[in-house]
């Protein structure tokens, strides 16, 4: 006899929605929002969803790969899923590896599978996300974690001088006070003028700024900004070296007086204990799709927790709400975020997958989510609607 709670089918939605805007950085510009995304059918027919957005320049993965490796390596794992309880499921997700049979690093894709089973197991046994928190046994964690404090940030991409005092400006009028400014250009200390002067005196006060280059600088290239612009008040630098490049983060972090924060070079665990062990590093981006999905990203955020290291909620462009919805309940339980991105939905998306798109309110304030799994219905439709060039099924 089948148990209610195995796994019938996984399905693949490998999506493209186009933006409202085209996003730019240091090393790539973005047009179109590319998620994969997982369901779970369980026997009783309870649906559960996950999503993805595998990077080459962050994870090394691509949707591509993303797609073989489930096929691959997680079909007849997923097989063999009938937990009895939500506690016995919890662990059989944990063991998901952040590896591939090779060696190499699947975080991308272990967190569209992984997000999946969670919304489906929570629904399936009734019980909220915040007890998958409390099994872990993490002291601080729980309800209502960064959800009073923590604000979402603006973004300001790679856009011409000319637009960043006008998106600033927007920004300020729906009450933003945290902004992050996309840098790795020729003209990067006049950008980051033009933003302090854009925010004016409120900031280093009310108001805060990040650098993200996204592995753009070298590292004299760096330090030769940075020192231009050592009378504006920055909170922290992003990602400022190539992923490999630990030596020159710890040199750097050195010399340039100014937190560092890795991105792409923090993909696991093991990452920021070696980043943390050789003192490369002020504090953690974590971004849920990058870092493997929601347990992994509750590690992480303990280890910055033990540590006193800043802690951000970073997202990736382009998400759907499904994993907005995934990322407001990691604020809602984990404390000490000190920014958060993304929940854009469709002020950045054309289109969305769920009936009630995820934003976040006036001044970036997060609201709580109701319900079990990740506290959004997502519509068979609109997930139909964008899919390209077409949903991938395995029944089990």
């Amino acid at each position: 006899m089948t148990s209610r709670s195995h796994i019938r089918c996984i399905r693949l939605y490998p999506l493209a929605i186009p933006l409202r805007r085209k996003f730019s950085h240091a090393g790539h510009v973005r047009h179109e929002a590319d998620p994969l995304v997982v369901q779970i059918e369980l026997a009783d027919g309870t649906l559960g969803f996950g999503e993805t957005l595998p990077r080459p320049y962050v994870s090394g993965e691509t949707v591509e790969s993303a797609i073989s490796w489930i096929r691959r390596e997680m079909l007849d794992a997923l097989a063999s899923y009938h937990p009895r309880h939500f506690p016995e499921a919890l662990e059989r997700i944990e063991a998901l590896s952040t590896h591939d049979t090779e060696g190499r690093v699947v975080t991308a894709a272990r967190a569209g599978v992984e997000l999946a089973l969670l919304d489906a197991y929570s629904r399936h046994f009734g019980k909220p996300i915040s007890e998958a928190v409390g099994w872990y046994g993490l002291p601080g964690f729980g309800s209502p974690g960064s959800l009073r404090s923590v604000r979402y940030s603006g973004v300001l991409g790679g856009d011409e001088t000319r637009r960043l005092r006008r998106s600033v400006r927007l920004m300020r009028l729906y009450g933003l006070r945290d902004f992050k400014l996309k840098v790795g250009y020729p003209d990067d200390p006049d950008r980051i003028r033009l933003v302090a002067r854009a925010l004016g005196r409120g900031l280093g006060r009310k108001l805060t700024l990040r650098l993200d280059a996204n592995g753009a600088w070298t590292l004299d290239r760096a330090c030769e900004v940075l020192e231009a612009v050592k009378d504006v008040p920055i909170r922290c630098v992003e990602q400022p070296l190539a992923r490999d490049d630990d030596a020159g983060f710890v040199t750097l972090k050195e010399r340039a007086g100014v937190a560092i924060i890795p991105d792409e070079s923090l993909a696991t665990l093991d990452d920021a204990e070696r980043l943390y062990g050789i003192g490369a590093l002020d504090g953690l981006n974590i971004r849920l799709s990058k870092n493997g999905g929601f347990l992994p990203a509750l590690r992480l955020a303990h280890l910055a927790r033990r540590h006193s290291l800043l802690l951000q909620l970073g997202c990736m462009v382009g998400e759907t709400s499904i994993l907005s919805a995934v990322g407001r309940r990691f604020i809602e339980n984990v404390p000490g975020i000190a920014f958060a991105e993304g929940s854009y939905g469709r002020r950045l998306l054309r289109g969305d997958v769920v009936r009630r798109p995820i934003q976040f309110g006036y001044g970036g304030r997060p609201l709580p989510l109701p319900g079990l799994g990740w506290g959004v219905e997502v519509d068979p439709e609109r997930l139909k609607w964008h899919v390209r060039p077409g949903m991938l099924e395995f029944p089990l």
